[in-house]
């Protein structure tokens, strides 16, 4: 049995231990050795994981790295600080990894253990970044599992567009860490320590202090590239589009969320007393409402399957920001699941979406349609998955979704949320019935605007095949599942509302860290099924269908064209998305200004 104080430690280093075997092992273990071994040290994670959820309770485990322990006056060691929500993370981490995994059982023949190695790696970043409680070690794993998406964003090295679109990751993300970076660097400069729980010590009393306020917002655009909040949001459908369909599973499911994570824990653990809740309620409500109308937008326009499912991230990621914004632990909550629920349908999505990439070689609407094939599982799998991204009870993100919408406490608001699950899982299911069951006329090639087809691309499996390989088949049953179950069982609904409360409670956190037991505060909310959040979600579920028939059979032929207003302001959003460096980081600076200025806004 694992000590709790070291399962942080192990989630972190036992993923790499694993990428080092592989490697090492490259040249002489043979292929089912390669795929059991790597999917074995996921699932340990996954188990590991479980492990510390259960030794967090409804505090935290804290670990001081090298075995030191915090005195007064002294406190210069890096802690790892892991409670319910973040030892969550890591079981998502894991089991996500271990999805993309099984589908990518026997692929990618021709690099042996490079995949799988980079795939850990990846791994050991993103737990890493959820459990620390060091700001400058959060830059670290937010480099390592940068480094490692890079690489497997553009694993197709041979394709030029995999190459651009591993490039514009790159840059900008690295961008962004760098700002971050600099942000870091100032609050070190002012205090001289780097860990959370000494940062929020350190700060007290620094509540006008421009420099401060300067580094939350250069460290807060770093964590918001990661989110791929608007207008950071430009690389990630290029790396989506290029990326091997099961890394996508990590990418959309627990890497762009871990931004909006890590904006959560700087603010709740250091900069609650310092930043007025004003300002910050309204950085996230502009930066959450402007992500999720951009990306919902964006969604319904595309016709690449993959493109058109990573803005359906960027969209969800305003979602999952909005409920940050009510500064609430009912909000925190409804974030949680919904990125939850959300992680394991989309990940499903993206696996169906490989399914056709390998079958056709193509990912366009437009080519493939009437010709998914197994309409009976495939094509219904994607039409639950499409019902569940708008919000379907009882699965995860349903319930997410109407948490979000009691937190958000505005009707204009609870019209966003409803509109933009509509939107998205109104794109979705556009596809599943024009795929696989033949529905309505051909779409017209330009019907969208949107000129990234994705027609004759190379699969991700080597040689395609005619029928959906047993393990893959299983990957996408197991995701959809895990999403269904975590809005049916009303005990998970409850620990969610409790590792809220735990969460937001930073002073808590500070004391834990330097060996205070502190009794738990807060009132914990209230996070079950409610008739108005069922109702709601029906009626998001019921728009949704509504808005793919109306795409298959109502919208204006290509003789009839979309109203003037309308489909110019489509093409000028289609055009912002240029895929030119210059353009992206020019937004990347605005964007950092703009949250400055919604912070000092008075």
């Amino acid at each position: 049995m694992i000590p709790a104080a070291a399962l942080s430690p192990v989630l972190i280093a036992a993923p790499v231990g694993g990428a080092c075997l592989l490697l090492a092992g490259n040249r002489w273990l043979p292929r089912v050795a390669i795929d059991t071994i790597a999917l074995l040290f996921a699932l340990g994670n996954v188990a590991s994981g479980v492990m510390l959820v259960r030794a967090t309770g409804d505090g935290r485990v804290v670990t001081w790295s090298g075995g030191w322990r915090p005195r007064p006056g002294l406190t210069v060691g890096i802690v790892l600080e892991a409670d319910r929500a973040s030892a969550s993370l890591a079981v998502l981490i894991g089991a996500l990894a271990a999805a993309a995994l099984l589908f990518g059982w026997r692929y990618f023949d021709d690099v042996h253990a490079h995949y799988h190695a980079l795939l850990l790696l990846f791994v050991s970043g993103m737990t890493g970044f959820a459990l620390t409680g060091d700001l400058f070690d959060m830059f670290v794993f937010f480099e390592l599992m940068g480094a490692s998406a890079y690489a497997l964003a553009a694993f197709k090295i041979e394709e030029p567009e995999s190459v651009q679109g591993g490039l514009n990751f790159a840059v900008i993300n690295s961008l962004g860490g760098y700002l971050g970076l600099t942000g870091i660097g100032l609050l070190y400069s002012r205090t001289g320590q780097l860990g959370l729980p000494q940062l929020a010590v350190a700060l007290t009393g620094h509540r006008s202090d421009a420099l401060v306020l300067a580094a939350f917002v250069l460290i807060a655009t770093g964590w918001l590239v990661k989110a791929a909040a608007v207008p950071f949001h430009f690389w990630l459908a290029d790396a989506h589009a290029v990326a091997p369909s099961p890394v996508c599973v990590l990418f959309s499911g627990v890497m762009a969320p871990l931004g909006v994570y890590g904006l959560a824990r700087l603010y709740w653990t250091v900069f609650h007393d310092l930043l007025p809740a004003a300002a910050m309620h309204r950085m996230l409500l502009v930066l959450g409402v402007a992500t999720a109308v951009v990306g919902a937008v964006m969604c319904l326009t595309q016709r690449h399957v993959k493109r058109l499912l990573a803005y359906s991230t960027i969209a969800h990621s305003g979602l999952f920001l909005l409920g940050l914004a009510a500064l609430s632990p009912i909000g925190l909550a409804g974030a949680g699941l919904y990125l939850g629920g959300h992680a394991a349908v989309k990940g499903a999505l993206f696996l169906l979406a490989g399914t056709l990439l390998n079958r056709f070689r193509s990912i366009d609407e437009v080519s493939l349609h009437g010709r998914g094939g197994d309409r009976r599982l495939n094509g219904s799998l994607f039409v639950v998955g499409a019902l569940a991204l708008a919000g379907l009870p009882p699965f995860g993100t349903g319930l997410g979704k109407a948490l979000v919408e009691e937190a958000g406490g505005h009707e204009w608001l609870t019209a966003v949320v409803v509109a933009v699950s509509a939107a998205t899982g109104g794109a979705v299911l556009r596809v599943a019935l024009r795929v696989y069951f033949g529905l309505g006329p051909a779409p017209e090639p330009a019907a969208s605007g949107e000129t990234v087809s994705g027609r004759r691309e190379e699969p991700d499996e080597r040689p395609p095949t005619k029928h959906t390989p047993i393990p893959v088949i299983a990957a996408i049953v197991l995701l959809l599942l895990g999403g269904l179950v975590l809005g049916s069982m009303p005990a998970l609904a409850r620990a969610a509302a409790r590792a809220a409360v735990t969460f937001a409670d930073g002073h808590a956190y500070v004391a834990q860290a330097f060996g205070t037991a502190v009794a738990g505060t807060g009132e914990i909310p209230d996070a079950g099924w409610t008739l108005s959040g069922v109702v709601l979600d029906l009626v998001s579920t019921g728009l949704a269908v509504g808005a793919a028939l109306l795409a298959i059979y109502g919208l204006p032929s290509q003789s009839r064209r979309a109203p003037r207003p309308t489909s110019a302001v489509v093409a000028a959003l289609h055009r912002l998305h240029s895929g030119h460096l210059g353009d992206y980081t020019a937004w990347l600076v605005f964007g950092s200004a703009t949250l400055a200025g919604l912070l000092v806004l008075g």
